[in-house]
Parts: structure tokens; sequence; C-alpha cells
């Protein structure tokens, strides 16, 4: 067949072997090492004592912090798919009203490429007290609302919520590129074609660009459940866990488990449940799209 590339397999494999040894390197082996520990009594030096399935009994049935950890986990889940549609929303308004969307498509992904630290300290500087110069709090006094003041980030009950809305933030840039690229490679002679049977604007994008968005939002979805679900160094910055656990998730209850207490096999036990848990979702993620998929066709 003419324009076809053909390439004998040992080819094929010897440019595959890097990455493939980089993978097992940094990836699998490190996952299988941590299983491992996970079944082991260990303080990161010295002995290690086998203790079986005890670190999993203890993580499920007497860790006070770990369940709780999961449900705020999943509530930083539930944030982060909550971008998707406002994303696919501003994707499909700069691709139709603004004639040079770049500048605003960099200004939108701007909060994912600033350091961790920097977007810590600048949301830590908004949700301070009045006394402390809280641009929030000092909003709502402005305007009579000052009921509504909080120290949001020492309050058990809101501080999950105020990190939740700051990496609502940080990443709703993300999505809105992702997406906008997807529409962008939505050919025009589609809505032309729709124009003439009488379909345009949001009618058009019902029946043409979220069908055949579909791919580019699953990956958005995956993107953003797993990314929530490793969620660590902005909570580490900007609460480190507290106050009272309050803003505790899996990946933080493990690297205080493992680095804090010296407990390197419950922390083992821990980053291997954790990656259960991002299997499990990627699974679960495939088989809706494509429960989805058979559905609509």
């Amino acid at each position: 067949m003419n324009g076809v590339l053909k390439v004998n397999k040992r080819t094929l494999a010897l440019f595959v072997l890097p990455c493939l040894l980089f993978y097992l390197s940094f990836v699998f082996v490190p996952i299988v090492v941590s299983i491992y520990y996970s079944f082991m009594e260990w303080a990161g030096m010295g002995e290690r004592d086998f203790v079986g399935l005890d670190n999993y009994v203890n993580l499920f049935t007497r860790d006070p912090i770990f369940w709780p950890s999961v449900l705020r986990t999943l509530y930083i889940a539930l944030f982060s798919l909550a971008q998707i549609p406002i994303a696919i929303f501003v994707a499909i308004l700069l691709s139709r009203y603004v004639k040079r969307p770049n500048l605003l498509i960099s200004s939108y992904f701007l909060p994912v490429i600033l350091s961790v630290v920097v977007i810590g300290q600048l949301w830590m500087a908004v949700y301070n007290p009045v006394s402390l110069g809280g641009m929030l709090n000092g909003l709502l006094d402005s305007i009579g609302l000052e009921s509504w003041t909080k120290i949001w980030l020492a309050d058990p009950v809101y501080a999950i919520f105020a990190l939740c809305f700051v990496i609502f933030w940080q990443y709703i840039g993300y999505h809105v590129l992702i997406q906008f690229t997807g529409v962008q490679n939505i050919s025009n002679d589609l809505y032309e074609a729709a124009s003439i049977d009488g379909a345009d604007g949001f009618k058009a994008d019902r029946y043409i660009t979220l069908p055949l968005l579909a791919p580019v939002v699953k990956i958005s979805v995956v993107l953003a459940v797993i990314g929530s679900l490793k969620a660590f160094d902005l909570i580490v910055v900007m609460t480190g866990g507290g106050p009272a656990n309050s803003t505790e998730v899996i990946s933080t209850h493990m690297y205080y488990m493992t680095f804090k207490s010296f407990k390197y096999g419950y922390g083992s036990t821990i980053s291997t449940v954790l990656v259960i848990f991002c299997l499990v979702m990627t699974v679960l993620l495939n088989l809706a799209f494509k429960r989805a998929e058979e559905n609509s066709s």
C-alpha cells in the first residue's frame, strides 16, 4: 500500500524499549515495592516485621482519619468535575464570539503553570481575617455582610470547601484549553450544513458540538477525577491538613504517616489503597462513557 511506512518489529521494540524501561523503573517497580512494604511494620530503617494484612485491617477499621479523608477526596473530585461543563461553555463562547482568543486562553491557563507555593500564599492572603488584610473578609465587611466573615482556613467546617474553590480556580483554565482545542477541531462544514436546516447557535452545539466533544470530555473527566485523588501540594502549603485534620485527604494522610510518623509500612498501605482507588475510578469512568456511547448510538 502506497504511503504506508513499513517497520519491522525489532525496530519498533528498540524505540519502545527506553520508554518501557523508564515506566517500569519509575512507575511499576515503586508500586510493587510499596505493595510489598504494605505488609510490613517498618520505621524506614532497621528490621522489618511481616504483619500480613494487619495494616489494612487497621486502616479500614481503626484509623479515625482515613475514611473522613476519603470523603474529602471525593468532595474535591466533585468540585473538579464541576469545572468541566463550565469549561465547555467558556470554550464554545470563545470559539464563537472571540476572533483572537489566544490571549484569553493563555490568561486562563496561567494559574496552572504558577508555582503551588505562590498560589497557596496568594489565596491565604485572600482568606485571611480582616485584621490581617484578608481580601474576602474585607469585601464582605465592606458590603455589610459582617456575619458572613469567617476564618476560612482555620474553620474545620469551611476549610475543605475553601481549598476546593482554590483547586477549582487553579485548573479551570486547563480544562478550558482542552475543550477549546476540541471545539476548534470540529469542521465548520458541519455547522454550515446544520444552519441550512435551521440548527444554529446553541441548538447546533447540542446536536453537533457536544456529541463530537465526547472523547475530549472523557479525557477531562479522567484527568479531573484522578488528579483530585492525588491532591496534595496545595493542601500542604495552605493548611497542612489542619485544622484538626479537617482538610486531610488520602495523599496527605499517607505523607504524614510515612514521613512524619515514620510508619513506612502503614504509609505504603495507604499509598497502595490510593493506587487501587485511581485504577477503580479510571475503569468505572471508562465503563460509564462506554455505556453512554452505546445508549447514544
